[in-house]
């Protein structure tokens, strides 16, 4: 007894050695502020639900019929599963494995050989029946905490898998809202089209009747057609890229392509203000694939751990017991049937232990691969917030000049208008008017679009669209 104490806590005190030394994630790694912006506070705009940052109908039935029915997400989902079910594996890894084994077999040896003459001198027969009943009990010490090493593996996967589908949703979530967004400023530039036709008409009916009188020219009428025709073209290129927009929707949201019905219009949508950026040290909890990052590195200090410890002895012990006899009358007499084994073993790598070593350089070098992707990550991440907040500013400033312009020529529209009515101005200052609102007003449907995108990129930025 002194001894089977001797040696569990020898196997204790092992058990507690650490192989590897964990490298922890680089604190240097992450800077204090972004870009020009300091701030103290840790709350982000990413900390919202989708829902509350989205909050028209339609987008939000979009959304969440992506989240249900994307393939990529449903694929994410099933590799989380997967995940789980290895991570719930390797919880056993340190529970003894039990097999049960019933045997039967007969055995005729040779007449002629020693077996046969033994068989034939002491038991009279020719033939002898071996049954067996037993349990087979096998278990690995983890000394070098190779098992629970397996585990910590196994878990930071499963956790990493759980992070990629919140980053794979987070963009899903942004590439639907831009798309609806893009449908909205498709359709907001559609109809500045059909009405730039409509006032192109107009303009041309005038020229007509001026030309019957012979006041113009037929350059004055050639080049009003012209410019009608700009108009013209700009409607089926519209309406063709609204298809091909509701067919991108479609496929996101896992349907066949279809029309989507909607109400909101471009001006309808108003812009977030005042978002919030909050510090960059927040992202690592709060961005999926910054986290899914540094999983990767607790995932490769376990498996460093793995690599060292199999440098080292392991200790294997097994144990068989169970009923044996050589009648199957007698078979389950007690005690005469009972019988065990007891055994241990240590194992040494030798020949291998080149092999061994050199993975285990491989090991560290893969856990040094996993700290460069931290630091990339936060890079990435950190120059992604900062983009998208001077997006946000400067767009802002473009829109308000854009807005301006387009009050201008409307102005100068009316204008040239009037002017060209009670000959006052000649045909082409109103093309020319003409011409420039249709530009002015496309581009600023187009700022628009780009400011509402710059509020999604800031919010997938930080980290927002999983939630």
């Amino acid at each position: 007894m002194k001894k089977y104490i001797t040696l569990s806590l020898f196997i204790a005190t092992l058990s507690s050695c650490q192989v590897s030394r964990n490298v922890e994630t680089p604190k240097d790694a992450i800077p204090s502020e972004y870009r020009g912006v300091a701030s103290t506070d840790s709350t982000t705009a990413g900390d919202l639900e989708w829902k509350s940052f989205f909050t028209e109908k339609t987008l939000q039935g979009l959304i969440d019929n992506a989240i249900a029915k994307n393939n990529e997400l449903q694929l994410a989902q099933k590799n989380i599963e997967i995940a789980q079910l290895q991570f719930r594996q390797s919880k056993w890894n340190t529970i003894p494995s039990l097999n049960l084994q019933v045997t039967g077999n007969s055995t005729n040896p040779s007449e002629n050989s020693l077996n046969g003459v033994s068989l034939s001198q002491f038991l009279g027969k020719n033939h002898i029946e071996d049954f067996t009943a037993a349990a087979n009990l096998s278990w690995e010490a983890d000394i070098w905490s190779k098992l629970r090493n397996q585990k910590k593996s196994a878990l930071a996967q499963y956790l990493q898998s759980e992070e990629v589908k919140k980053a794979l949703q987070t963009t899903i979530v942004a590439t639907v809202s831009k798309g609806f967004y893009n449908l909205l400023m498709l359709d907001a530039q559609l109809e500045i089209a059909k009405q730039n036709l409509a006032l192109n008409d107009s303009t041309l009916f005038i020229i007509n009747l001026q030309y019957e009188a012979g006041q113009v020219t037929s350059l004055a009428k050639q080049q009003a057609a012209s410019q009608r025709l700009v108009a013209a073209q700009l409607i089926p290129l519209l309406e063709q890229n609204i298809v091909i927009q509701e067919n991108a929707l479609s496929v996101l949201t896992g349907s066949f392509p279809k029309a989507i019905d909607r109400k909101a219009t471009l001006q309808a949508i108003a812009a977030h203000e005042d978002l919030k950026a909050g510090i960059p040290s927040t992202l690592v909890n709060k961005r999926p694939d910054v986290k899914s990052a540094e999983l990767a590195l607790q995932s490769a200090n376990a498996k460093v751990g793995l690599s060292k410890a199999a440098l080292y002895p392991s200790l294997s012990i097994t144990a068989t017991g169970g009923l044996n006899s050589f009648e199957s009358s007698n078979w389950f007499t007690m005690p005469a049937s009972l019988f065990g084994v007891v055994a241990g073993s240590i194992a040494q790598p030798l020949l291998n232990n080149k092999k061994l070593r050199t993975q285990y350089e491989i090991s560290k070098k893969e856990r040094e691969k996993t700290v460069i992707s931290f630091r990339q990550s936060v890079l990435t991440a950190v120059a992604e917030v900062s983009d998208a907040m001077v997006k946000i500013d400067k767009l802002d400033a473009q829109n308000k000049i854009a807005a301006s312009r387009v009050e201008t020529l409307q102005e100068a529209i009316r204008n040239a208008t009037m002017l060209f009515k009670n000959g006052m101005a000649n045909y082409l200052e109103v093309i020319t008017a003409q011409s420039n609102l249709l530009q002015s007003e496309l581009e600023l449907a187009a700022l628009k679009k780009s400011r509402l995108e710059a509020d999604i990129e800031l919010y997938r930025a930080l980290g927002g669209g999983w939630r």
